[in-house]
């Protein structure tokens, strides 16, 4: 209840200008720089301070730029200056509000739009999230000026004190793994306190500054110098990003610019902070993507969805607003000039209302023709997910959202690892029967797969398969995908949601002071960890400029006898990649494949990649249960 009466008085805030003319207080600008030479020329100044919309004039007479308009909305203490940068250059410019005078610089881009290369299905990305993976030097346990907090490992939902600097002092260790770029799990400021049942935002996915890394994890800089030595050792970053939702204690949920930047109930903006007890004051979305796409839509479902709330602490923004819409394109733009960031990954993206997401894609595409972003697209039909794909036939609008999230992948490996494989659906028949639908997507290399991550139960649950693991992992990194891997796969964590999503987000072992084990070290991990790490990070090291996994065409065969054979073609050399989806002893008839072979090839000694065993590719296979084979040839 208190939430929604602090809503409501926000709320009656907003709607009560005041005309008195008091002194004019800048406090902030954001985005806090720009640049010059981008193909907008246009740049959206957010400025922010008490009474600052009083302001009868904004001017600047810094060569080549020109103010365009100046936009009050319903908070006096906002005003947006629309600036045109298009004959600047860098330099400090002077801005005046009436007598007030500001210093703002304008910067020169390290290079132009179309150099900025983003990860593609060359890359495997490895997912990680700061607060668990590990501590660098100097940790602060506590930032002053934040609100309440505490670093409790013991606790799942806590903050553990991972940071930045603790992910830079193991680059090497992605390298000897064989991964090609890292995606961190959000490190933009959280700024809320524990709650009273233990959990804080840990996670990254309430924000409450976007032009600033969270203290905890370090600074801009400290971003910065990763990106460029993760650069140096050639490693991309892929930064998450969240349009769909802030956190609470963003300032704009105490003082809103404007009364429909947050998806609120009509009943509340009308109240004018009169009590109401008519339930609570935000919209739960249902969690279903489907009335996004769905022809039959009704309207109170599409509602749940787009202008629903993720959770209570979680104000829901509205990219109906094109003030807030050009703020969130703008913040995107500034931390891929700021940072040299490789890719995006867009959380909730189905989520946030599609007009004002395909509008950021194209203005981002146009700016960066070879950058590359991914949207979370959380449902597990093909169909759906296709259709959210950059220049589908499937939808109505494009979208032109280049990389969409492969749940489908993701869900019928789960199903599949633990069942037989049948003669018609069960099992690994469910892994073929996605790839049928690939026809449906526009670019299938442009489509992210993964095993797990952290929204999910680990792929091991809560035991030790590494015969399922393996034989997920060799599909994932063969198939005509952009691989995601999971931290701490490589070494077979484990973990299931039943509790909390904090025991799927489990402290990496040695990347913490007082760590009994060193994962990060041969001599830290255990026989079968080490064991794992080998198989994986062969497969890795052979997949990164593999033009036959990058390039080539991909056939399936129906699952016979129980075997699942994908196979990638490219010129004369073949990957084939074997699995026996039953927990007996299965024979691969080779008379079923004989497609493959070319005459005069000679297939009697062909390596298995992950093992480097050879097998005779002339005569009939007999395969141990669950085993996995990736074999090349030429």
């Amino acid at each position: 209840m208190k939430r929604l009466f602090f809503l409501m008085a926000l709320v009656a805030q907003v709607l009560t200008m005041s005309a008195a003319k008091s002194k004019v207080v800048i406090d902030r600008i954001d985005p806090t720089d720009w640049f010059v030479g981008l193909k907008n020329p246009q740049v959206q100044l957010m400025v922010y301070g008490k009474n600052i919309a009083a302001v009868q004039r904004v001017a600047t007479d810094y060569p080549g730029v020109v103010v365009d308009s100046v936009v009050r909305l319903d908070s006096p203490n906002y005003l947006f200056v629309y600036l045109n940068l298009r004959q600047a250059k860098p330099g400090t410019m002077t801005l005046q509000f009436d007598k007030v005078k500001v210093q703002y610089q304008l910067k020169q881009r390290e290079m132009a739009g179309d150099k900025r290369i983003g990860f593609d299905n060359s890359d495997v990305l490895y997912m990680l999230m700061p607060d668990r993976f590990a501590q660098g030097q100097g940790h602060q346990p506590q930032v002053k000026g934040m609100r309440p907090y505490k670093e409790d490992r013991s606790q799942p939902s806590l903050r553990h004190g991972g940071d930045l600097n603790g992910i830079r002092e193991h680059l090497d260790y992605f390298n000897e793994l064989g991964v090609t770029a890292l995606w961190l799990t959000p490190v933009l400021e959280n700024d809320s306190p524990d709650s009273d049942n233990g959990y804080s935002t840990y996670h990254g996915y309430a924000t409450t500054d976007y032009y600033r890394v969270d203290p905890r994890f370090g600074t801009n800089d400290d971003y910065r110098r990763l990106c460029d030595e993760a650069h140096q050792k050639g490693l991309k970053v892929v930064m998450d990003m969240i349009f769909n939702h802030s956190g609470f204690e963003h300032p704009w949920t105490h003082d809103m610019p404007s009364k429909d930047w947050l998806n609120l109930p009509q009943w509340l903006v009308e109240s004018k902070g009169t009590s109401d007890a008519r339930g609570t004051s935000f919209l739960q979305t249902s969690y279903k993507l489907t009335p996004v796409k769905d022809p039959y839509a009704s309207q109170v479902d599409l509602k749940e969805t787009t202008e629903g709330w993720f959770v209570p602490t979680m104000p829901d923004l509205n990219q109906r607003n094109p003030h807030l819409m050009r703020y969130l394109i703008q913040n995107s733009i500034w931390w891929i000039e700021t940072i040299g960031i490789d890719g995006i990954r867009m959380d909730t993206y189905p989520y946030a209302f599609a007009e004002g997401m395909a509008q950021w894609m194209k203005e981002l595409d146009e700016e960066y023709p070879n950058f590359n972003t991914v949207g979370e697209t959380w449902v597990t039909e093909p169909a759906y997910t296709a259709a959210w794909q950059k220049d589908s036939r499937l939808s109505e609008h494009n979208s032109y959202l280049k990389t969409v999230m492969d749940f489908s992948f993701f869900d019928k490996l789960a199903q599949a690892k633990n069942e037989e494989t049948d003669a018609w659906w069960k099992g690994l028949n469910r892994l073929y029967n996605s790839f049928v639908y690939d026809y449906l997507y526009e670019d299938p290399t442009h489509v992210m797969a993964f095993i797990d991550n952290h929204d999910t139960d680990r792929f091991l649950g809560n035991g030790h398969d590494s015969l399922a693991l393996k034989q997920a992992l060799a599909l994932l990194l063969t198939v005509r995908r952009i691989p995601q891997i999971y931290y701490g796969t490589e070494i077979m964590m484990n973990g299931t949601k039943e509790k909390t999503d904090g025991h799927v987000r489990k402290d990496f072992p040695g990347g913490f002071p007082g760590d009994k084990h060193n994962a990060f070290t041969r001599e830290g991990r255990t026989r079968a960890q080490q064991s794992m790490f080998n198989w994986l990070s062969r497969l890795l090291h052979w997949r990164r400029g593999n033009e036959t996994i990058i390039r080539g065409y991909q056939t399936q065969f129906i699952p016979y006898n129980g075997i699942y054979v994908v196979t990638r073609r490219w010129h004369r050399n073949t990957v084939m990649t074997i699995l026996n989806g039953t927990t007996q002893d299965a024979v691969l008839d080779i008379s079923r494949y004989q497609e493959l072979f070319d005459d005069g090839q000679d297939v009697s000694r062909v390596q298995d990649i992950p093992t480097g065993r050879y097998y005779d590719l002339t005569k009939n296979l007999t395969l141990k249960p669950r085993q996995t084979l990736v074999l090349e040839f030429q």
